[in-house]
C-alpha cells in the first residue's frame, strides 16, 4: 500500500533527487555542527599549551585512526596562534556551519513540500476523474458523505503523513548513518553496544505502529460516517424543523461524534505513549553509555576527554532521529489506513465503459429500438424491467406512464447508458449502444430532470452548462424560447446574477425554465424529458409547458409522463405495469381500450377534480 503511495510520486523524481543531494549536504553540515561544537568545549576546557602538543603529535604521527586523522585536519583548520585566534576562529566556523546547514535546510524541504503538495493534487484529481467515470449504480450504492470524506479528509491524512515521512525518511536514516559511523570511527566497542538496544525498540514500534493502523482506519470510516449525516441533515433542514426534530437529529450526530471521540482517544494515547517510551528507551542507553565512558576517562583513562565529549554529543544527537523515525512509522500506519480507502475507490471498476472497437456517431437519423430488454440494479436480482421493446422513431414523441414504481425512469436511463441492460439491447441507428462511444452517444441528447439540477454559479453558466463558452446572444434566445428572458433580466446582475446551492435563490417554476434552456441551447436531436410541472403553481406550470413545447418541435422526444393530461398529443404512448409495457397505443385508442391506461386516466381525473 505504502509503494503504491510513493508511486505516486515517480513523475517528480527529479525534484526527489535535488531534494536528496540538499539532504545529503545538510547531513553533512549537520555532523560538522556537532563536531565542531564539540571541539569548542574541549578547546575551551583545555589548556592551550596541551591543545598545540596534541595537535604536533598528531601531526608528525604516522599510524593514524580515522578518528585522529579527523581531529588532526579540525585543528589545522581551527587552531590558531593565540587562544584568542582560536576562539574566534572556532565561532566564525560554528556561525557558517549552522548558515550552510540551515540553507540546505529549507532547500531540501521546500522540495519535497512541492513534491508532496503535487502528489495530493494529483490523487484529487485521479479520484475525482475516476469517480466522474464511474456508472450511476456506484452513486446509488455509495453515499456521498463517504466519498466527500476520502477525497477530503483521507487524502489530507495521506499529505500530512507523507509531508512528515518524506522529510525525515529521506534525511534521518543517513543522519543516523552518518552519526554511527563517527561514533565507529571515536570508539567502536561503546558503538556496538549502543545498538544492542535498537532491536528493543523496533519491535516495540512495530507493535505500536499495526495497532495505530488499525484504529486509524476505523477513525476514518466513522469520519465518513459523520461527514454523510451532515450532509443528509443540512440538505434536510426544512423537515427536521417542519417536523420538529432538531433535538432528536442532534442527539444522533452526538452520537456519532462521541464514537469518532473515543476512536481518536484510543488512537493518540497510542501514538503519545509510544514517543516517551522510545525517547525513555533512547536516554536510558545514553546514561548507560555515559556511565560506561566515563568510566573509562576517568578510572582507566582509556579514552581521551575530547573523544568522550564528541561521543557523547553524537549519542544524544542520534537519539533525535530515532525518535523521529519513530513518530514516522506512526504517520506511515495512519497513511496507510487511509490509502486504503482512497485506493481501493480507485480500484473500483468502471462497469460502462467503451467497447474497444466503439464507433463515433455524430447524428441521429432514423430510429432507437428497444429489443427484449430485460434490467435489474445489481444485476442479480428481480428484474425492474422484463422484456421491454418497442421503437422511437425519429421526429416522433413517445411517451411512457404508470404508477409509481413501474420503471418508467429506469426505462429512460437506459437510452444515455447510465445503465446498462442485463439482457436485450437497445440499438440507435441500427448500431447497440453498447457499440457506440459513450461520449458521442450523450451528445446527441439532451436531458431534463423531473428534480431540477442547478449548479451553485451564474444563470449565464448554468444554461451554458453543456455549451461551455456559447455566445451571450445564443444564450439570450435558449432563454428566451424557455420563457425565462423576463424573470432573468428582472435579476440584479441580469445573466451574471448567481442563484445559490443547488439553485436555491430561484423559485420552482423559474429553475425548471433555466434548466429547459439550458437542453434548448445544447440543441440535441434526441430529448429525454422527466415531465416536471407537478409541483409548479397554475402560472408557472403554463411558462413551464410553452417552453417545453418549444423545446419538443423538431426533435425526437422521449417523455416520462405524470400528468397523462400533458401527452394526449404523443405520437405513442407506452402502458408500464410491473416493470413489464402492457399498453402501447395514441391516447384515443388507449381510452377506446378502456384498460390500464383508462384506469389510470380515470383516476387522476377525479383526483383534479377532487383537488379543485
Amino acid at each position: 500500500m505504502y509503494r503504491r503511495i510513493l508511486n505516486l510520486a515517480k513523475p517528480y523524481w527529479h525534484l526527489i533527487s535535488l531534494s536528496l543531494v540538499a539532504s545529503i549536504i545538510y547531513v553533512i553540515f549537520n555532523s560538522l555542527s556537532i563536531w565542531v561544537t564539540a571541539s569548542l568545549i574541549n578547546n575551551i576546557l583545555t589548556d592551550f599549551d596541551t591543545l598545540v602538543e596534541n595537535q604536533t603529535k598528531l601531526e608528525t604521527s604516522t599510524d593514524l585512526t580515522v578518528n585522529q586523522t579527523l581531529k588532526l585536519w579540525t585543528n589545522k583548520f581551527i587552531l590558531k596562534d593565540t587562544p584568542i585566534d582560536t576562539l574566534l576562529a572556532l565561532c566564525i566556523s560554528i556561525l557558517s556551519i549552522f548558515f550552510l546547514k540551515n540553507v540546505f535546510l529549507y532547500i531540501k524541504n521546500m522540495l519535497i513540500s512541492v513534491v508532496q503538495f503535487r502528489i495530493i493534487r494529483d490523487l484529487r484529481n485521479k479520484l475525482f476523474d475516476h469517480l466522474t467515470s464511474l456508472s450511476l449504480s456506484f452513486f446509488d450504492k455509495t453515499k456521498s458523505g463517504e466519498l466527500t470524506s476520502i477525497i477530503l479528509n483521507d487524502v489530507q491524512v495521506i499529505r500530512r503523513s507523507l509531508a512528515v515521512s518524506f522529510h525525515k525518511l529521506i534525511v534521518e536514516p543517513i543522519n543516523i548513518l552518518t552519526f554511527t559511523g563517527l561514533l565507529f570511527f571515536i570508539n567502536w566497542k561503546l558503538t556496538l553496544f549502543a545498538i544492542i538496544v535498537l532491536p528493543i525498540a523496533g519491535l516495540f514500534i512495530t507493535i505500536v505502529g499495526k495497532s495505530i493502523r488499525r484504529r486509524a482506519l476505523r477513525s476514518s470510516k466513522q469520519i465518513s460516517g459523520i461527514v454523510s449525516i451532515l450532509q443528509e441533515k443540512l440538505s434536510s433542514i426544512r423537515i427536521i424543523k417542519a417536523f420538529v426534530m432538531e433535538r432528536s437529529e442532534r442527539r444522533q450526530f452526538k452520537g456519532e461524534t462521541a464514537k469518532h471521540y473515543r476512536l481518536l482517544r484510543r488512537h493518540h494515547s497510542l501514538h503519545y505513549f509510544s514517543t516517551p517510551v522510545t525517547e525513555f528507551l533512547g536516554i536510558s542507553m545514553g546514561v548507560l553509555l555515559l556511565w560506561i565512558g566515563g568510566r573509562e576517562v576517568l578510572l582507566y583513562q582509556t579514552m581521551d576527554p575530547e573523544d568522550f565529549i564528541r561521543f557523547i554529543f553524537l549519542l544524544f544527537s542520534i537519539l533525535r532521529p530515532i525518535k523521529s523515525l519513530n513518530t514516522v512509522n506512526n504517520d506511515i500506519q495512519t497513511a496507510l489506513a487511509s490509502g486504503e480507502r482512497v485506493f481501493s475507490l480507485l480500484d473500483t471498476p468502471r462497469t460502462i465503459t467503451d467497447s474497444e472497437d466503439a464507433k463515433e456517431v455524430f447524428e441521429f437519423q432514423e430510429a432507437i429500438q428497444f429489443k427484449n430488454v430485460s434490467f435489474s440494479y445489481d444485476g442479480k436480482g428481480g428484474d425492474v424491467l422484463s422484456n421491454i421493446s418497442f421503437t422511437i422513431e425519429r421526429g416522433k414523441v413517445v411517451a411512457v406512464v404508470g404508477e409509481s414504481g413501474a420503471g418508467k425512469s429506469t426505462l429512460a436511463d437506459l437510452i444515455p447508458r447510465f445503465y446498462d441492460v442485463k439482457k436485450g439491447a437497445v440499438i440507435l441507428d441500427g448500431t447497440n449502444i453498447k457499440n457506440i462511444q459513450i461520449h458521442s452517444l450523450r451528445q446527441l441528447m439532451g436531458i431534463v430532470p423531473q428534480e431540477t439540477i442547478l449548479f451553485n454559479d451564474t444563470i449565464l453558466d448554468n444554461i451554458a452548462y453543456g455549451k461551455k463558452g456559447a455566445h451571450i446572444k445564443d444564450v439570450r434566445e435558449a432563454a428566451e424560447a424557455a420563457n425565462a428572458l423576463d424573470f432573468i433580466e428582472s435579476q440584479p446582475a441580469g445573466f451574471d446574477t448567481g442563484i445559490g446551492d443547488r439553485g436555491i435563490q430561484l423559485s420552482g417554476g423559474q429553475r425548471q425554465r433555466i434548466a429547459i434552456a439550458r437542453a434548448i441551447l445544447k440543441n440535441p436531436p434526441i430529448l429525454i424529458l422527466d415531465e416536471a410541472t407537478s409541483s409548479l403553481d397554475a402560472k408557472a406550470e403554463k411558462k413551464v409547458h410553452d417552453a417545453i413545447d418549444r423545446l419538443m418541435k423538431h426533435r425526437t422526444v422521449f417523455v416520462i409522463a405524470h400528468r397523462l393530461s400533458t401527452i394526449v398529443n404523443a405520437d405513442k404512448i407506452i402502458v408500464l405495469k410491473d416493470g413489464e409495457i402492457v399498453e402501447v397505443g395514441t391516447h384515443e385508442e388507449l381510452i377506446n381500450r378502456n384498460g390500464e391506461y383508462k384506469h389510470l386516466y380515470d383516476v387522476q381525473f377525479e383526483y383534479n377534480a377532487i383537488s379543485h
